[in-house]
């Protein structure tokens, strides 16, 4: 049989991706020692991974697609082929934000000001190869973790650290000088996998259907009952991916009216439907939209 090996990114990504595949049809099933987690698909193996490492694993195939950061592969410069980028709205509204930061009182203010400085981050190659580019000189080191507290103790003289906000940083009296990078999940495949047919229709038919839960994450169904009198009043309000569906309900001059809207915009339309006549409103959630 053949058979697709799957990366799950471990750490913050691992929770939203499992409920990812869920809504799209794939039932991961992990334990707290497992790294090799079930699935109810026989044609694909799962295995757990940092995402800090996924890319590196994927390149070298030891997986053939996985999910990890964008920031992640572009630190590892890892050779791979993105097949999908996927922003888990559940997670955040935000795309995360490497961003350079200094302590409030910092004499930094542009990139220049930080030549022969020492900069702390998780992320060492990206932060060398940009400073690099922009022709300026500085020491970066790794960070193991609890990097703003570096740069506020005076271990180093700036951070490159990932936000999304920048509320935690003001808060810890941080100043943020430069964006440097914006990254979100994508998922990736090994190139040769990716050469195989087979492999191809596999990681293709996750894509979608991973892409069409994540668009169905932000809208929601709304079906209604209409008189013909009051059609056109309430067609007015109705958003629509296509034109609402339209059905008479039987031996009457009512209709049935069903759509799909963003999910932010139906507490305001409820009423105003109401008010236009429509009546017995349902809103139903949706699990992929295609």
């Amino acid at each position: 049989m053949n058979q697709l090996t799957l990366g799950i990114p471990k750490g913050s990504l691992q929770e939203s991706t499992i409920r990812l595949f869920r809504q799209s049809g794939w039932r991961v099933s992990l334990s707290d020692r497992n790294y090799f987690p079930e699935i109810n698909d026989p044609e694909i193996n799962c295995a757990i991974c940092r995402a800090q490492e996924m890319s590196r694993y994927v390149a070298n195939g030891t997986f053939d697609v996985g999910l990890t950061g964008k920031d992640w592969i572009m630190e590892n410069d890892s050779d791979v082929l993105v097949v999908a980028d996927l922003i888990y709205s559940k997670v955040s509204q935000r795309p995360a934000r490497w961003v350079l930061a200094v302590p409030l009182d910092s004499p930094v203010h542009e990139l220049n000001d930080l030549a022969g400085k020492k900069i702390s981050t998780e992320l060492v190659n990206f932060t060398k190869r940009y400073f690099a580019t922009a022709g300026i000189d500085v020491n970066v080191e790794f960070s193991w973790g609890a990097t703003e507290a570096k740069v506020i103790s005076g271990l180093c003289d700036a951070i490159v650290e990932v936000t999304e906000t920048g509320a935690t940083m003001r808060a810890n009296g941080l100043r943020i000088v430069k964006e440097l990078m914006q990254s979100n999940t994508q998922l990736i495949s090994n190139k040769q996998a990716w050469a195989d047919p087979w492999k191809r229709e596999k990681m293709e038919q996750i894509s979608l259907l991973l892409q069409g839960a994540l668009r169905a994450e932000d809208l929601v169904g709304l079906k209604m009952n209409v008189s013909v009198a009051n059609l056109s009043g309430v067609m007015e309000l109705l958003p629509s991916l296509n034109a609402p569906t339209i059905a008479h309900l039987y031996q009457s001059d009512w209709l049935s009216v069903e759509t799909v809207v963003a999910k932010n915009v139906v507490r305001e339309l409820i009423p105003k439907l109401l008010k236009r006549g429509a009546e017995g409103i349902i809103e139903y959630s949706l699990n992929k939209v295609i």
